[in-house]
C-alpha cells in the first residue's frame, strides 16, 4: 500500500503558483564560475566582515545595500566555483574534502565517547558551511528565542526575531510566519516516497504528534503541539534546483555593488588592537585592512573560527592564553567557552523496499573515489536517468538534500517543548564521515538532543590550533535522554506500517545502555555557543544584546557562536536570521 499525504490543518497552506517557484536564481549560480578579482583593498573600510558564511555572508549582502557604506569580506577559503557546492546531492562530496572543508576533529579524551575523535566539517569556501551543509531550513522553536530573552537578551525573544526570519527568505508557503522576497531560497520538498510516508506516519502515531505541512508554522506560540510534529524538511534551494548558500546573494549583486569587496583565499591571523579599539585585522601579518572612524569589524567565522580569532588576538582568559604563549589584551573569560553541539545516534533497519542503498549506492562510491572511477560512474545507465532527471525536472536522487523528513517530538508528555529531533533518511551508511552506502536496502532515524546540558570548550595550543573538546554526555540528563532516543526510534520501527515491509533494526546492540550510545554516536555538525551572549552581569557572556564584544570598541561577532543556548534543529537559517538582526543593530 502506498500512503500520500496531503495537508494536516496545522500547516501553512502552499502559495499560489507564482509565489511557490520564487524568482529564479540560475544567474547566480552561473555567476558562481566567473572568478571573483582580487581587488585593490581601500585605505580604510566602514565594516570589515571575517567569515562568508551563514552570518557573514548574509550580513555583508544586507550592508551593502548602502552604496555609501564599504564593506569589505574576508573569506579565507576558495571561491565556490565547483559543481560540489551547488548540485544539492554533492554535499557528501565536498564534506571531508580538503579544498572545502576546514578538516578538523575533536580531542578524543575530551569528546566524552569513550576517547573517539569526530570530524568536523566546517566550510573553507564562499558560503562557508551554507556551501557544504545538508540544505534543510529549520528556524527553531519559539522557546529558545524566549530563553535567551529570559538570561537577559534583551530583543532577542521570538516575537522579536521573527521579522527577521521572513525578511531572510523567499519561501513557498502562504501565511503570516513566511517570507517571500528575501535573499534565501527555499522549496518545499519534492522527493516524497512510499517509505517517507510509512515511518512518518508511523512517528506521528508512535510519538503523538500530529503530521504537518511546514514545521516553521507550528515553532511560535500559540500551537498545540507546542513546536512538536513531522513534516518534510524545506530545503534551502533555488526554484532553479540548485542550493542557495550565502555566497549566492552575493553573487548577484558583486558587480553591481562597488562598494562591496569580495577577499577569497585570504585567512584572518588576528584582530588589530589600540588600546580598548579595535582599528582592523591581520591578514596572516603581511597585510592588514583598516576601520575608517566609526567603523566596525565583525567576526563572522563560526562557532569554531571566531573564538579561535579572539584567542589568537589575546582576547580571553588570560591563564588559558599564558598557557599557549599568547599575551592577553584583554580579559574575557567566556571566549571559547560553552561549547554546545547535537549529538546524534543513527539507528539503522533493514526493510523489504526501495531505497537509496541499492538505486544509487554504486553511484556515491565511485563519486566518492573520484579520479578513474567517475567513467564507472559515467558508464552507470542510473547516471544518465537520475542525472537527466534533474537537469530536466529538477527532481530525483540528484535533488536531495541530507534528509527527507524532520521529526520533533518530546521525549515525556510534561515538557515546555519537544527535546528530539528525528532527521529520517531513505538510506544507510557505514564509516564516517558518512558517505559510503550499504549494500542492503535499509533507512536511517537519525535522532539528536535539541538542547543538551552538556558544555564543552575550545583551547588555543602552543602550535596556535585548537583544542576540541565537546564533553558529550557530561551530564545524567543528556545520558539518559541519548538512551531513550533509541528506544523511541525502535518503538517508531514497530509501527504496523513499518513491520509490513519488515522493518529490523541492523546490529542492533545486546543492551541499550549509556556504553553503547557512546560507542555509535556521531556530531550533526551544530557547534555554537563559544562566544556567548548575554549581559555584562554574566561573567561568561563574549557578546552583549547588540553583539559587541563586551569592554571592547569597534567589534562584534554576528554568528552560531553568539547563542547562549543551542537552538533546536538546524543552525544555517537561525545563524541567517542573526545576520539580519545584526544588521539592522549596525544600521541603527
Amino acid at each position: 500500500q502506498a500512503f500520500v499525504f496531503v495537508q494536516d490543518q496545522a500547516g501553512c497552506s502552499s502559495a499560489d503558483l507564482g509565489a511557490a517557484m520564487g524568482r529564479s536564481r540560475l544567474a547566480a549560480t552561473l555567476r558562481a564560475f566567473v572568478p571573483i578579482q582580487r581587488p585593490a583593498l581601500h585605505r580604510e573600510y566602514d565594516y570589515i566582515i571575517v567569515g562568508a558564511g551563514s552570518g557573514g555572508g548574509h550580513l555583508a549582502y544586507k550592508l551593502s545595500e548602502d552604496p555609501s557604506c564599504r564593506v569589505l569580506l574576508v573569506e579565507a577559503g576558495k571561491q565556490d566555483n565547483t559543481p560540489w557546492v551547488h548540485v544539492p546531492v554533492f554535499y557528501f562530496k565536498s564534506i571531508g574534502t580538503p579544498a572545502y572543508d576546514w578538516m578538523l576533529k575533536t580531542h578524543g579524551p575530551t569528546s566524552g565517547l569513550a576517547g573517539r575523535s569526530l570530524a568536523w566539517p566546517r566550510g573553507k569556501v564562499l558560503g562557508g558551511s551554507s556551501s557544504l551543509n545538508g540544505l534543510l531550513y529549520i528556524r527553531g522553536l519559539s522557546y529558545d528565542y524566549d530563553s535567551w530573552a529570559a538570561a537577559g537578551n534583551e530583543g532577542w525573544a521570538w516575537k522579536d526575531v521573527m521579522p527577521h526570519f521572513r525578511a531572510c527568505e523567499d519561501a513557498p508557503f502562504e501565511g503570516p510566519e513566511r517570507g517571500h522576497g528575501g535573499p534565501m531560497s527555499v522549496s518545499e520538498a519534492t522527493n516524497i516516497t512510499d517509505l517517507a510516508e510509512r515511518w512518518s506516519t508511523a512517528c506521528s502515531e508512535a510519538c503523538g504528534v500530529p503530521r504537518i505541512r511546514d514545521m516553521s508554522c507550528v515553532a511560535g506560540h500559540g500551537h498545540e503541539s507546542k513546536g512538536a510534529g513531522v513534516a518534510y524538511f524545506s530545503n534551502i534551494k533555488s526554484p532553479d534546483g540548485f542550493r542557495c548558500s550565502t555566497a549566492i546573494p552575493l553573487h548577484e549583486v558583486r558587480s553591481k555593488r562597488q562598494n562591496l569587496h569580495i577577499l577569497c583565499n585570504s585567512e584572518v591571523d588576528k584582530v588589530l588592537l589600540n588600546g580598548e579599539k579595535v582599528e582592523g585585522i591581520s591578514l596572516g601579518g603581511q597585510e592588514a585592512a583598516r576601520v575608517a572612524p566609526g567603523g566596525e569589524v565583525i567576526l563572522a567565522a563560526g562557532a569554531i573560527g571566531s573564538p579561535h580569532i579572539l584567542l589568537r588576538s589575546g582576547i580571553g582568559a588570560s591563564s588559558a592564553l599564558e598557557g599557549a604563549g599568547v599575551a592577553c589584551q584583554h580579559e574575557l573569560p567566556g571566549v571559547g567557552e560553552n561549547l554546545q553541539d547535537h549529538l546524534q545516534l543513527r539507528p539503522k533497519f533493514r526493510v523489504n523496499a526501495d531505497t537509496l542503498n541499492t538505486q544509487v549506492g554504486g553511484l556515491v562510491k565511485h563519486a566518492v573515489k573520484g579520479g578513474l572511477h567517475w567513467l564507472n560512474a559515467f558508464a552507470s545507465p542510473a547516471a544518465w536517468r537520475f542525472g537527466l532527471e534533474f537537469l530536466l525536472k529538477r527532481s530525483g536522487p540528484v535533488s536531495m538534500a541530507a534528509s527527507q523528513v524532520c521529526a520533533f517530538v518530546p521525549s515525556r508528555p510534561d515538557l515546555p517543548a519537544p527535546d528530539l529531533q528525528f532527521h529520517f533518511q531513505p538510506l544507510s551508511t557505514t564509516g564516517t564521515p558518512a558517505v559510503y552506502l550499504d549494500s542492503f536496502n535499509a533507512f536511517t532515524a537519525s535522532v539528536c538532543i535539541l538542547r543538551p546540558e552538556s558544555r564543552g570548550r575550545l583551547e588555543l595550543q602552543q602550535d596556535g590550533g585548537l583544542r576540541i573538546s565537546p564533553n558529550y554526555l557530561s551530564t545524567k540528563a543528556d545520558q539518559d535522554l541519548a538512551v531513550r532516543s533509541l528506544e523511541i526510534a525502535r518503538e517508531v520501527s514497530q509501527h504496523p506500517l513499518l513491520q509490513e515491509i519488515g522493518a529490523e533494526e541492523v546490529d542492533p546492540p545486546a543492551k541499550t545502555d549509556l556504553e553503547h550510545a557512546r560507542r555509535v554516536a556521531e556530531t550533526i555538525y551544530h557547534p555554537a555557543g563559544t562566544c556567548k551572549m548575554g549581559p555584562s552581569s554574566d561573567p561568561d557572556a563574549v557578546v552583549d544584546p547588540s553583539l559587541r564584544v563586551h569592554g571592547l570598541e569597534g567589534l562584534r561577532v554576528v554568528d552560531c557562536s553568539i547563542m547562549p543556548t543551542i537552538v533546536s534543529g538546524n543552525t544555517h537559517a537561525p545563524t541567517v536570521m542573526i545576520a539580519d538582526k545584526a544588521a539592522s543593530l549596525l544600521r541603527s
